[in-house]
């Protein structure tokens, strides 16, 4: 079918008979204030867009491949696979990299190989002459042994040039075109709170002020530019992450071309992993769904390279089979699902397109503002950037506490049948700080207290009164008190007399708002006068709250309550203490 004919059948749909379609479906409620939500640096995301919001955007019509490189540095979407490998002696490593290489990978990071000299590094890359490599943690004496080396595939390092600018200009003059001696680091922003206007902003800002420094020490700026790599991890967010790194690029070869660089050595490489942040110890293997969106996002985004973290990298050393899902989670991605054949797959989208373009933008500004103190090191130095990460941070975990953004097996629909506390290996990996830790030490501290022969704390929660409210609030409550790992029971009740005769730790009503205050008096009346003085918790928070309270209510539980100070509170009233 031709294309004419293929738009034939989709005719277009005038801005008025969308607003008249949600009008109507939302029986005249404003829309803007159901259906639009603010993202962390404040985009407003609609419910759709339009043509006429992408005109200005110049780079649209541009293919894959041509600058500014917003589609990607590639006519195609394909991206390298990446394998880390952790052994430490040059020919186990060679080894287990071979076998990655073999099972699937295309790429390989030696984490903590030690190359002593030349035949070390011989020894390292036998076999592998073909196969880009990259090395995490390289120091200054493997920095030059690569310079001196005849490398015939592409080589990189996680080196940070700001450590040492002198050095790093010396490697960067002599470095053949095939290593890229350095790499900025704008996925620890990430981990570290950054929004994703900030991630962008703060990158460029530090790719600006490496190529400014090499230019003060008359270094080529093509040849400065094409020494570096950046990294990133990508969030959850799905489309902002994939539009992260469209803006970067734009932006990038902006920043270059301004500079004087060719227009090639303004293609921003790009390694993407995937976020510690988004791990839970809890429901490990929701982390193979969270890596698999995560991958996603980095390769129709246009990632040069991928990594994607085991699952179970977060609380232990990961073995072979965790590591094989992972590189098999890309091998899925880009092999049977035929990602790596289609390059910029969300170019064109309207929504996509505005976002990338509220990203550059705001990102531009954000590094304009660092430009405007005397660029990044200088920020850094003089303390600007932490703080606004940590506030970013603060938001971001306030979010979590709050149970606005949820963790799947952690914060909501925990598995209270789980155990974590034998298969933690506190001599294993820990990685940054993650989001949901404060949720796990309350679980854990459950755990630890049932370990050392304590009683753990039954909750029953009474199904009473209105059907439709009881079942809804014995959801909420079991969600709730679940993520403290506490033992929990829900049992329907046809009286009051039932719920007080039974046995738990904690009762929690599970009813409507109107019959709350009548069954509350009863319920505690009752208990009394039967000599139990176990607490009476309300799932809601209804206007006789306050009557409640006086009739002897021990605590309400609801969308605006802190779970982590409600559960806390709990456990150490039950005994249950860190």
């Amino acid at each position: 079918m031709g294309a004419d004919r293929l738009l034939q059948e989709f005719p277009p749909v005038s801005t008025e008979a969308w607003e008249e379609v949600i009008a109507r479906d939302l029986k005249g409620a404003d829309y803007t204030k159901k259906l639009v939500w603010q993202s962390d640096d404040g985009f407003a995301v609609r419910p759709y867009y339009r043509a006429e919001d992408l005109v200005g955007l110049e780079y649209l019509d541009a293919p894959p491949g041509s600058f500014p490189y917003v589609r990607g540095t590639r006519p195609t979407g394909n991206w390298r696979i990446r394998q880390d490998v952790d052994a430490v002696d040059p020919i186990p490593a060679n080894q287990a990299a071979c076998s990655a290489v073999v099972a699937g990978a295309e790429e390989i990071a030696f984490r903590n190989v030690q190359i002593a000299n030349a035949s070390d590094l011989a020894n390292l890359l036998t076999n592998l002459r073909e196969i880009p490599v990259h090395f995490p943690n390289a120091k200054e004496a493997l920095l030059r042994l690569l310079v001196a080396s005849e490398l015939s595939a592409s080589v990189s390092t996680g080196w940070d040039p700001f450590t040492n600018l002198d050095l790093a200009a010396e490697i960067a003059a002599t470095a053949a075109p095939t290593f890229a001696p350095f790499t900025i680091h704008g996925d620890e922003l990430e981990e570290s709170g950054a929004t994703t206007v900030q991630e962008v902003g703060f990158t460029l800002a530090a790719g600006i002020d490496f190529v400014a420094e090499m230019q003060s020490r008359k270094l080529d700026i093509s040849r400065a530019a094409s020494a570096l790599v950046f990294s990133f991890a990508m969030g959850s967010n799905y489309f902002f992450q994939m539009a992260k790194l469209r803006a970067f690029r734009l932006l990038w070869a902006r920043a270059v071309e301004s500079f004087g660089g060719s227009r090639e050595s303004a293609k921003a490489r790009i390694h993407a992993r995937t976020s510690r942040w988004n791990e839970t110890i809890y429901d490990p293997h929701v982390n193979v769904l969270r890596g698999t969106t995560e991958a996603m996002s980095a390769a129709f985004g246009g990632a040069d390279s991928i990594s994607v973290a085991p699952f179970d990298e977060c609380y232990k050393t990961p073995d072979e089979a965790s590591r094989r899902l992972a590189r098999n989670t890309q091998i899925l991605l880009k092999q049977e699902s035929l990602l790596g054949q289609v390059a910029d797959p969300g170019g064109g989208s309207y929504a996509l397109e505005m976002i990338t373009d509220f990203l550059a933008r705001e990102g531009w500004k954000t590094m304009q503002s660092i430009e405007s103190v005397g660029g990044y090191q200088k920020a850094q130095a003089d303390g600007l950037i932490a703080p606004a990460l940590d506030k970013s941070l603060a938001g971001r975990e306030k979010a979590v506490e709050l149970r606005r953004r949820i963790f799947t097996g952690t914060t909501q629909h925990a598995n209270l049948n789980e155990k974590a506390l034998d298969r933690i290996d506190v001599s294993g990996p820990t990685g940054k700080r993650r989001g949901t830790e404060a949720y796990e030490e309350l679980r854990l501290r459950t755990e630890r207290h049932v370990a050392a022969g304590g009683k753990n704390a039954r909750v029953l929660l009474a199904e009473i009164g209105d059907v439709k409210m009881r079942a809804a609030r014995s959801n909420f409550a079991a969600n709730f008190f679940g993520c403290a790992g506490f033992d929990i029971v829900t049992r329907h009740f046809d009286n009051i007399d039932e719920v007080a005769a039974a046995d738990a730790d904690i009762v929690v009503l599970c009813s409507s708002d109107p019959e709350y205050l009548a069954l509350a008096t009863a319920l505690i009346a009752k208990r009394k006068a039967l000599g139990r003085t176990v607490p009476v918790v309300v799932a809601g928070y209804p206007e006789s709250a306050e009557q409640m309270q006086a009739a002897g209510v021990a605590d309400f539980i609801h969308i605006k309550s802190n779970p982590i100070e409600v559960l806390t509170k709990w456990q150490e009233q039950l005994g249950i203490k860190s």
